[in-house]
């Protein structure tokens, strides 16, 4: 018979606050940082009240400090999700514990809930990310649960996004573009076109779908409207450069400089997410197109 009086070691991480996560748990015992009765630990132990559990304090979780001072456009909120809509040029979250002017800081101050929800203690319940030049809605999940089922949402697919860019030349028609995203070989900035011939999986990149539906002309550029159908890192900005039409301000995948912009910024906002939250049922948020981006196009 088991000793019910003992625990698995990455549950007791997790119940005493050593580690947000089972997962986390398991990295921190791997990495060798957990030791038992002055002993390295391993993934497989149990623990008892008679036993000794040691955490490096390197290991200790950060935490997101909160600013009050940045602003914070709340769209939705509820017992379960709350959607901001995020700034262009301010980064989602902090890279690390001294940095204070991401959206997370702002979230925090004013949801302090959130900063220890999700997996990445600099992430809080941040749900995806936008690329710091992109603006519009973004997920931040309030409790563990709701971190873990939107989450699972998204890599399915289940959650719905729109977006609306301003790029070069005239785009005709719609059109679903199916190519492979992957890193690029020598600059760790940039993503490009897989290879889906190429046996090797960096080259061959991963599966990657974006629909792309023609708004109207605005001078010499198009307004379109976005449905990425996956989501891989930089996926729009590649897929939209791949067809000859860079987004506006995208200096780095080809796009024409814009001088109402800051370098950086582009022409790239989320403007619709659809999801179902575990408090209120299904939601659809709408972000305002913010002022630099729409001042363009007036």
């Amino acid at each position: 018979m088991p000793d019910e009086s003992k625990e698995r070691l990455d549950h007791y991480l997790v119940r005493t606050g050593f580690a947000p996560s089972r997962r986390v748990a398991q990295e921190l015992v791997e990495r060798g940082l957990v030791r038992i009765n002055g002993r390295r630990s391993k993934k497989s132990e149990v623990v008892g009240a008679e036993d000794r559990v040691e955490v490096a304090a390197t290991n200790r979780r950060a935490v997101i400090e909160p600013n009050a001072d940045l602003a914070l456009e709340v769209i939705h909120e509820d017992a379960s999700v709350i959607v901001v809509n995020k700034p262009g040029g301010m980064p989602c979250h902090p890279l690390n514990a001294d940095e204070r002017d991401t959206v997370m800081n702002a979230v925090v101050a004013r949801f302090p809930d959130v900063a220890t929800v999700g997996e990445k203690p600099l992430e809080g319940g941040l749900l995806h990310r936008l690329d710091n030049g992109t603006s519009g809605a973004l997920l931040i999940a309030r409790n563990r649960g709701t971190f873990e089922k939107l989450r699972d949402a998204i890599r399915a697919g289940r959650i719905a996004r729109r977006y609306e860019a301003l790029v070069a030349g005239f785009v005709e028609r719609k059109t679903e573009i199916d190519t492979p995203i992957a890193h690029h070989a020598k600059n760790a900035r940039k993503m490009i076109v897989g290879d889906p011939s190429s046996t090797n999986p960096k080259r061959a990149g991963r599966a990657a779908i974006t629909v792309v539906e023609p708004i109207r002309r605005v001078v010499e550029f198009t307004l379109l409207s976005i449905a990425p159908k996956t989501g891989s890192r930089h996926q729009i900005r590649v897929h939209l450069a791949s067809l000859g039409h860079p987004i506006v301000g995208d200096t780095l995948y080809g796009g024409p400089a814009s001088e109402s912009l800051p370098h950086g910024r582009f022409w790239l906002h989320l403007c619709d997410v659809a999801f179902d939250s575990p408090a209120v049922g299904h939601v659809k948020v709408t972000a305002p197109i913010p002022t630099d981006l729409q001042t363009m196009i007036d």
